[in-house]
């Protein structure tokens, strides 16, 4: 089971992928140098976790491509 929903289309950029992934790795680091070990090992948890799936696992879904339209011919 996937805590996070991959499927979303938000996640289909890398660099969205990246920032969170950056994002989280960056506040475990702050937080370790505050000496906040708990809240360094949870975040960091977080980061790894978001790295194992937002980059290693990720497979984007297949692009949904609308068709026009069409017209019915008695219509034309």
């Amino acid at each position: 089971m996937l805590i996070i929903d991959t499927s979303h289309p938000i996640y289909r950029p890398l660099w969205v992928r990246l920032l969170i992934v950056g994002f989280c790795a960056g506040w475990a680091i702050i937080e370790f140098v505050n000496h906040e070990i708990f809240w360094a090992t949870v975040v960091g948890g977080v980061a790894v976790y978001s790295a194992y799936v937002l980059l290693i696992t990720f497979k984007p879904p297949p692009e949904e491509v609308e068709e026009p339209a069409s017209v019915p011919p008695d219509e034309a």
